[in-house]
């Protein structure tokens, strides 16, 4: 007796969907970016308070400062294991503090439109950490509800406004998803601040995000220097402006 041979019919193999991966940075040239800043960011200051604005090259590379800084800060929250270790609220802390500290000297200077507003720059950095924390980080739609009440309220209030915070947020969801699309909408956020900064400036600073994950550099990182070096800055210059007057008209 023949058996009739059964048809094998070899189930259909899909290959897995190709998904981006995180965009990976060395630390050493993370840090790179951030001395990087620093420099431009004193240049930015000297330049607008004890040059009284004259110098053009300053100022427009002082337009960088702000989307670099959002850069290194967006991935050290956006590292794997970041917010379960706690390093969210570490950040809120120090730049709280060091934004207070700062205040006086930021208010002395004159880095405010009326009162004590816009906030400086350490708490525009606040609200984008506290932000993300509460978007990114933690479940339920109440707290991603809350979490853009804050950006809304908070964006009123600091320096570079809601641009910078939006920029901000858009870094961190590029680096930990790896989709370009994302950085397209910090790309387009960055475009917005140049009616904060008004100019376009700020966009030079995207080739070198673009660059960072392909550079290797070897420097060690010193903890606490962007939180210690922003106050002293400030505090020399306004300084420096009360002991030579002139420097507060240029």
């Amino acid at each position: 007796m023949s058996s009739k041979a059964q048809p094998v019919i070899a189930p259909i193999s899909r290959a897995p969907a190709r998904t981006a991966s995180r965009v990976h940075v060395e630390n050493g040239t993370l840090e790179a970016i951030k001395w990087l800043a620093l420099l431009w960011m004193t240049g930015d200051h000297v330049n607008k308070y004890a040059l009284g604005g004259t110098s053009s090259v300053l100022f427009d590379f002082g337009r960088m400062v702000m989307p670099l800084f959002g850069f290194v800060l967006a991935y050290n929250l956006a590292r794997p294991g970041a917010a379960a270790a706690g390093l969210h609220v570490r950040v809120m802390k120090r730049l709280l503090i060091f934004g207070l500290i700062s205040t006086p000297a930021f208010l002395g200077l004159g880095g405010l439109l009326y009162g004590w507003w816009p906030l400086n720059i350490l708490f525009t950095l606040l609200v984008t950490t506290a932000s993300a924390y509460l978007i990114f980080e933690r479940s339920g739609w109440q707290s991603k509800m809350l979490g853009i009440a804050l950006l809304i309220v908070g964006g009123s209030s600091v320096e570079f406004w809601w641009p910078a915070i939006l920029m901000n947020l858009a870094l961190i969801a590029w680096i930990k998803s790896g989709h370009f699309r994302w950085f397209v909408a910090a790309l387009f956020a960055a475009f917005f601040l140049g009616a904060v900064n008004l100019d376009q400036w700020a966009l030079a600073s995207f080739p070198l995000m673009l660059l960072a994950p392909h550079v290797k550099l070897r420097i060690p990182r010193i903890r606490w220097a962007f939180y210690g070096y922003y106050p002293a800055l400030l505090y020399a210059l306004w300084f420096a402006q009360m002991m030579f007057p002139r420097l507060r008209t240029g």
